[in-house]
């Protein structure tokens, strides 16, 4: 069974550990040991799971049990057992609560807040929104496709009066069929390439592919329901969130790795908090001198594309064209995003003059 004894301490801890935004304690994720270790853990009801994506703790739970089932298929990805890509999700989600960006952005209620319910994540959060259609959407995928057993079916709980969100997989195929139907060509993909006679190399290339294709198509049908959410926020919360969906461009081209260790390495220097009106990066008193550099880097790449037309997302996807190019590429954003010392037009030149494939 789901736990929830002792969540508020635990979470008031996490918040507290420093001026950073804590996203795991003893190797895993916040939280992971309170989250469903196996299906049976979910809620039921008449034979049929029932969790609440809206609560910080189901949802982390449905990453669990995706990692915990296609595990066996991920062996292209390392030998360690924190090594596939999915791990980058879970440890997303745990930044945004910690840094608050799942509580209610309009202060109508306490969701989210520790002096209300710390779990809650508020179907006005835009931040919410968006990863709703990364967890909820692979998770159904992941249950037709069999992967949490035969027959499981799965209808996910939504609060009263809210009509934006798909609950069902026949729901989510017939709402959002793009996302879902790339969700089951990456968990197809997963037992096909398991059977490959494919050296590793292009086997987690593959998958990698198909993961990132799905998570690019989670974004886009996310836009609808989830934009005008944007206007909820500060003038530089709102920047920040455009940013943040420029860079996850370059990321999902490259096709990072998403694994455990490199994911905290990318999520350390993120802001710790929501931003409020008169940040202005790099000047943020209260922000380490490694938040204010990232929010100005999403800044840059973000203001580079629009001056370019939007042609700089655009050179970057068509340099991103074999498996040599991704490696180089995703080494450059780890650069660009966690050495202080490598400049922005060393990057800016390389895009410019890459030939790519």
């Amino acid at each position: 069974m789901l736990r929830p004894t002792g969540l508020c301490l635990l979470l008031a801890c996490a918040v507290s550990l420093g001026s950073t935004a804590v996203v795991v304690e003893n190797g895993m994720p916040i939280l992971w040991a309170q989250t469903a270790a196996q299906i049976g853990d979910l809620p039921a009801q008449d034979g049929i799971l029932t969790p609440d994506p809206w609560n910080f703790i189901h949802r982390m739970s449905l990453y669990r049990l995706m990692i915990a089932s296609t595990d066996t298929y991920m062996g292209s990805m390392g030998p360690g057992p924190t090594d596939s890509p999915i791990w980058g999700l879970p440890l997303m989600h745990a930044w945004m609560l910690t840094s608050g960006r799942l509580a209610d952005p309009t202060g109508a209620t306490t969701c989210g807040l520790q002096t209300g319910d710390p779990t809650c994540i508020s179907t006005q959060s835009w931040w919410g929104c968006i990863y709703y259609f990364l967890s909820a959407l692979p998770f159904l995928s992941a249950a037709q496709q069999g992967f949490m057993g035969p027959g499981v079916q799965v209808q996910l709980q939504v609060p009263e009066g809210v009509e934006e969100y798909c609950t069902t997989y026949a729901d989510c195929a017939a709402r959002f069929a793009e996302p879902m139907a790339k969700w089951d060509a990456f968990f197809q993909g997963l037992t096909t390439m398991n059977d490959s006679p494919l050296p590793a190399d292009e086997k987690k290339d593959t998958i990698l592919g198909l993961y990132w294709d799905a998570q690019r198509a989670s974004r886009i049908a996310s836009s609808a329901p989830c934009t005008p959410k944007q206007a909820l926020y500060s003038t530089p919360e709102a920047t920040f969130t455009e940013t943040w969906l420029n860079a996850a461009e370059y990321v999902t081209s490259a096709r990072f790795h998403s694994n455990l260790d490199k994911s905290v390495l990318l999520l350390n220097p993120m802001p710790s908090r929501v931003l409020q009106e008169g940040d202005s990066p790099p000047n943020i008193a209260d922000m380490t001198a490694e938040e204010n550099r990232i929010l100005s880097i999403y800044s840059w790449m973000n203001n580079m594309n629009t001056l370019l037309g939007g042609t700089m997302v655009g050179m970057w996807e068509r340099a991103m064209c074999s498996v040599a190019t991704r490696e180089k590429g995703r080494e450059m954003l780890e650069q660009l995003l966690l050495n202080p010392a490598y400049a922005t037009t060393t990057f800016m030149s390389i895009i410019t003059g890459w030939a790519g494939c």
